[in-house]
């Protein structure tokens, strides 16, 4: 049936206003072709490894190297002529960050007597709450309810006032640390979040829990290095962002923690039922338990990069077509295990990064220029949820309703080698493939264009399979492009798929493969110069699947 009802939408679309035009061939010229022969692989590569380098420090937001790194940009940019589109004729959109820093020192847990230190044993996620609390805990297996499906962990079991503890089991970088039960999809979700399914925060919230305790599983207790990486350090939050963050529906939000195997195991020790052990059914833990929690606030800055390379038609210049990428990873490890502290993002997204500062300056050395003007975002915070993307869309510099589509570029520098049986590059492209994601969700027009340039110059092999709205990995929600879709403007994102350097401290500039990060970066620059000689702006003539409302 599925595949029956795909083939009559298909058949539609093909009746739909404007198909044929959509569809008319992209026709590369030699002029087009020579401008983006100026971005070369020498230049790719120079550029990464100083974005890459440990100079940088693994580009955090905030951090030294991220603001090191605005500041390359930003010299580039203004030596080549671009037009400062930031706050106040700057190049620079300013964001507010309100740190919740941690004392480690007087953050802490305790079991029966028993102290257990802050990023040794336990890391704090999230919450409001300071001081010292003592709840009792409640086990609600992985702390999923969904009614189509049947399951509620917290049947029977009052919350309130309470810790619940649930079982963590995957991902780190990515989040997702508790993910759907097994049998479960994204499409089982109906109805209202809170009321028909929710998570465990969400059930902690809307219930009067005090907390969340996720329990570390092997995978997590392995990686306990980069759990604290990602999620121990001090809470950060995008200060103007933050009340739609932490107050949704007025509740508080409640205290989210990870807590390691041996926490673990010491809480559960000599309980009716064992997490560790496989333990279903929840239950109340009688153990005396308390958390001691410590913050040292503080306002620190970071910020978007933000550049506009005029149109040359007087009316249509007006109009812009955004390209973007995030500039920031995820920082130094000083506690990581091995020699390598430093997590460079050569390839995330240091790859986005230099691709989007060669298509700049292809444009400044063109003797033509494009006849829509071009908006370039360098977005910050991308590792910490979006926060640059999210930020510019909620406050843009520019005319945000002018910007006709954004092309998001995130990890397009590798390639799965001939032989390669690591389980890790299972998904990396091949070498002359890249996955495009959401071209054709929102606009035939862009989805025509952008394969309409590949096929017209040098016919790279685009992979459309995370476009699925079930796709597990729900990358379309996991970079900047997604607040773009959510303002209502048509996108694409290129990507070539995680690998075994993803979020690791190896993720190095030597490993990137330089003649198809080129071939990649010259199809997108035709891709937006096609987009900005269009004599009309695409069309949104599709809606979001159900499943790409809701984040």
């Amino acid at each position: 049936m599925r595949k029956n009802l795909f083939a009559l939408l298909l058949f539609v679309s093909l009746l739909a206003p404007g198909f044929a035009l959509a569809q008319a061939p992209v026709r590369i010229t030699p002029a087009e072709r020579r401008i983006a022969e100026t971005i070369t692989a020498d230049k790719l590569s120079n550029w990464l490894h100083f974005v890459a380098s440990d100079a940088m420090a693994g580009r955090d937001t905030p951090s030294q190297g991220l603001d090191v790194t605005a500041e390359f940009l930003k010299m580039n940019l203004s030596r080549w002529g671009f037009k400062p589109a930031g706050d106040n004729g700057t190049f620079f959109q300013k964001m507010a960050l309100r740190r919740d820093g941690i004392n480690a020192a007087e953050t802490f847990v305790t079991v029966n007597g028993q102290k257990f230190d802050y990023g040794v044993d336990l890391v704090r996620v999230s919450g409001t709450d300071t001081g010292t609390m003592s709840p009792k805990i409640v086990f609600a297996g992985n702390g999923w309810m969904v009614k189509s499906k049947n399951l509620n962990p917290y049947a029977g079991i009052d919350v309130r006032g309470k810790i619940i503890a649930v079982y963590g089991e995957g991902q780190i970088g990515g989040r997702n640390l508790v993910p759907l039960p097994a049998g479960v999809t994204q499409a089982d979700l109906t109805g209202e979040r809170g009321t028909d399914w929710a998570d465990a925060v969400t059930y902690a919230r809307n219930n009067g829990a005090a907390g969340v305790m996720v329990l570390a599983s092997s995978f997590l207790n392995d990686n306990w290095g980069a759990v604290v990486q990602n999620f121990g350090r001090s809470r950060t939050v995008v200060d103007k962002l933050q009340p739609a963050v932490a107050n949704q529906g007025g509740a508080p939000q409640p205290t989210v923690f990870i807590a390691s195997r041996k926490l673990t195991e010491a809480i559960f020790a000599g309980e009716a039922g064992n997490p560790v052990a496989g333990a279903a059914n929840s239950f109340e833990v009688g153990k005396n338990f308390s958390l001691s929690i410590a913050l040292k606030p503080e306002i620190v800055h970071t910020q978007n990069v933000v550049a506009l390379w005029e149109g040359g038609d007087p009316t249509l210049k007006k109009e812009m077509v955004a390209i973007g990428a995030h500039y920031d990873h995820v920082g130094t490890n000083p506690n990581a295990p091995g020699e390598d502290k430093i997590w460079n993002g050569a390839d995330d997204d240091g790859s986005g990064t230099v691709a989007l500062l060669a298509m700049a300056e292809a444009l400044a050395v063109s003797k033509v220029r494009p006849k829509r003007s071009v908006l370039f975002v360098w977005h910050a915070g991308e590792e910490k949820g979006l926060w640059g993307a999210e930020y510019f869309n909620k406050f843009p510099t520019v005319d945000i309703k002018n910007v006709i589509a954004q092309l998001n570029i995130d990890m397009i520098g590798r390639s799965k080698k001939p032989g390669d049986t690591n389980p890790r590059n299972k998904d990396l492209a091949g070498p002359n493939e890249v996955y495009v994601i959401g071209s054709e969700m929102m606009s035939s027009t862009l989805g025509a264009i952008t394969k309409g340039t590949n096929n017209g110059f040098l016919k790279l092999d685009y992979n459309y399979k995370y476009d699925d709205p079930k796709d597990t990995n729900r990358f379309f929600f996991r970079s900047d492009h997604f607040h773009y879709a959510v303002n209502g403007i048509p996108i694409a994102f290129w990507f070539t798929g995680v690998h075994e350097d993803y979020h690791q401290p190896s993720d190095h500039p030597d490993k990137i493969d330089y003649a198809k990060y080129e071939k990649i970066t010259r199809t997108i620059f035709l891709t937006m110069w096609e987009l900005t000689d269009l004599r009309e702006r695409p069309k949104v003539d599709k809606d979001l699947p159900p499943e790409l409302r809701e984040r």
